[in-house]
């Protein structure tokens, strides 16, 4: 099973979703900023490793928020792993992505989002996660 880390990064009351490319697989679809944990790698360690080559920041890793397993249909398992970053070094950069928003967690509900992190979007639409 495929390890992932993905960030909320929550400024202002609001938090940060990422839009994949057309090339990308699961193409415009939205997503938390993250990816795949390395073999030997540490989730923490992935994640601020993620964050600076996504976005350019050098992000103080909180706690971990949520953690899911998604099968996707095909066969294919991801354990994903959510983390609370609230402070992070240097400037947003969009380094891979589409497109990058600010959103309240009631707008992340009207962006086409991954089946992996729906659930995590209707918790935090619903407040259940802050």
């Amino acid at each position: 099973m495929k390890q992932v880390v993905a960030a909320l990064i929550v400024k202002n009351g609001l938090i940060l979703a990422c839009q994949r490319t057309r090339h990308q697989a699961m193409p415009l679809k939205w997503e938390f900023p993250g990816g795949k944990i390395e073999d030997g790698e540490q989730p923490r360690a992935a994640m601020r490793r993620e964050l600076e080559e996504e976005l350019g920041i050098v992000a103080e890793v909180g706690r971990e928020v949520a953690r899911i397993v998604h099968r996707y249909p095909g066969g294919g398992a991801i354990e994903l792993r959510f983390f609370d970053v609230r402070n992070y070094r240097g400037e947003l950069e969009n380094r891979i992505f589409r497109e990058i928003r600010w959103a309240t967690p009631q707008e992340l509900l009207d962006l086409d989002f991954l089946d992996a992190d729906l659930g995590l979007v209707k918790d935090l639409a619903a407040g259940k996660i802050v």
